[in-house]
């Protein structure tokens, strides 16, 4: 749950944590950002460099408008203002990885301008809810990799990397708490994956952040902040702003002053480092590139990319809410993952076409067993939904067979066991096993009539005003026909019996 009341308690009183993150996330494309090179994870080194990527001379860069379309498409996905016209500037510094001196980016006129995410600051109630706001989108190009591991006295450089094509997400420094920076984070990735933009895989370094954390006393003016660079993971967001945070207020406690700086987050230790000093724009001599003319969209390419947004989650959710009749908590846990959400349809529109019926009335019965069932039955095996053996086509012929009441609830259980074992059908394994729930209402009577005749004096004591004794009957009768009797069918016969 995020908290907007989130304190330090320090010495000398209270403190109030102000965040802001910068998140880079990588831009999907089957090239670079200025040039035709690959960029698939996990490539040898170097293997993925053109001559534009390497700075060698006379090299111009090309748009790739691919790359733009994404963040357009992103823009859009959180209602912010796309510029019609935008320019791509030059940011100047020294770097090994940066074989041209300077990165192409968007400093003064970015593609994207303000938006805003709204998050959930109570799992269970998705209703309750905080607006992020978001400064810009800015689309520019990354640099290589250091590897300072390959060798014991020098650092190798590694340029597969140099000119991926990233959007850098900058939100306002709205979020107060480590966890209202976690559900930000996790939101945003959500959204990236929705739209496609981005995969959002954070320990491949496709979605990192850098976060901007200062304290104050609560109501005051805004403290000095640091940033703690290309942190990748939600959890480690969470562990920087908390451990920075308290560092922060213990350093103004003891009388000192936070400066302006970039920072390093260590998992290991859970704990940050001083980088560097905090560069001034000015320091990175920003000017217009002149390699590149400003870019200019029209109307027609951004109703293109308007038309090919996907149903959001936000929207998902409210529509499994008001025409699926689902609860706020399993609506919001069916549409935090995209892949999740395209799980749930498939099973849906599997279960309504076994059972013969509309996917609203099956929607209630697919939720309930996917969240409860299939997920709590993955956790143990340590099986992610996608490896699944249980397909959504299987899992629906399952769900139709406890609806037509060819099976018992229990009996589904023992299924689905099998089904995560074998990968076999549901239908073949409640065949070979004997699994099939008896309906006749002949067959069933006749053991009720067993069962009541066995005992005639609860029978008394049930008419006489002990209605308890109703599950006894229903517990003898299942166990006389071994638990395949229809439980409905059971429980009609032996209330009209005992009527």
């Amino acid at each position: 749950m995020a908290d907007s009341t989130y304190r330090i308690q320090g010495a000398t009183g209270d403190w109030e944590v102000v965040i802001g993150l910068e998140v880079h996330a990588q831009v999907t494309s089957n090239s670079k950002l200025f040039s035709g090179s690959a960029t698939a994870f996990g490539a040898e080194p170097n293997s993925q460099v053109s001559l534009v990527d390497a700075a060698m001379p006379g090299m111009l860069p090309v748009l790739n408008r691919e790359c733009i379309r994404q963040a357009v498409r992103t823009g859009m996905a959180i209602d912010a203002q796309i510029n019609k016209w935008s320019r791509f500037d030059r940011k100047n510094y020294f770097y090994a990885d940066l074989p041209q001196g300077y990165q192409i980016s968007q400093l003064y006129h970015p593609l994207v301008g303000e938006g805003a995410i709204e998050i959930a600051l109570d799992d269970k109630n998705p209703e309750d809810t905080k607006t992020i706001g978001i400064e810009r989108i800015h689309v520019e190009q990354d640099a290589g990799k250091l590897m300072h591991d390959q060798h014991p006295t020098m650092s190798y450089v590694d340029l597969n990397r140099s000119g991926v094509a990233l959007m850098e997400i900058v939100s306002r420094p709205d979020m107060r708490s480590p966890a209202e920076a976690g559900a930000y984070v996790s939101k945003l990735r959500t959204i990236l994956r929705y739209v496609g933009s981005c995969d959002g895989n954070m320990d491949q370094g496709s979605m990192r952040c850098d976060v901007n954390v200062s304290v104050r006393r609560p109501g005051e003016e805004f403290g000095t902040r640091t940033e703690t660079k290309n942190v990748n993971s939600v959890r480690f967001v969470m562990q920087t702003i908390e451990h920075e945070a308290n560092r922060q207020v213990d350093v103004l406690e003891s009388g000192g002053k936070i400066v302006q700086e970039t920072r390093l987050f260590d998992p290991t230790s859970g704990t940050t480092r001083s980088m560097r000093s905090k560069e001034d724009a000015h320091d990175y001599r920003y000017f217009p590139d002149p390699d590149l003319l400003p870019l200019e969209l029209d109307d027609a390419f951004l109703e293109e990319c308007r038309a090919s947004l996907p149903e959001l989650p936000d929207a998902k959710r409210h529509r499994y809410e008001n025409e699926l009749g689902l609860s706020p908590y399993n609506a919001g846990v069916l549409t935090a993952e995209v892949e999740t959400a395209r799980w749930f349809e498939r099973l849906l529109a599997e279960t309504a076409r076994a059972a013969g019926k509309q996917p609203a009335e099956a929607a209630k019965q697919a939720a309930n067993w996917l969240i409860s069932e299939l997920f709590g039955a993955l956790n143990k095996l340590g099986t992610s939904l996608e490896e699944s053996p249980v397909t959504p086509e299987k899992g629906g012929d399952l769900l139709a067979l406890i609806a037509k009441g060819t099976i018992s609830g229990s009996a589904a259980k023992q299924v689905l066991e099998i089904m995560l074992e074998t990968g076999e059908d549901a239908g073949v394994i409640v065949e070979r096993e004997g699994l099939k729930q008896e309906s006749d209402t002949g067959a069933i009577e006749a053991e009720v009539d067993k069962v009541l005749a066995a005992n005639a004096d609860k029978v008394e004591q049930y008419k006489a005003g002990k209605e308890a004794l109703f599950g006894f009957f229903v517990g003898q009768t299942m166990k006389a026909m071994k638990g395949k009797g229809n439980p409905q069918v059971v429980n009609e016969i032996l209330k009209a019996k005992l009527a």
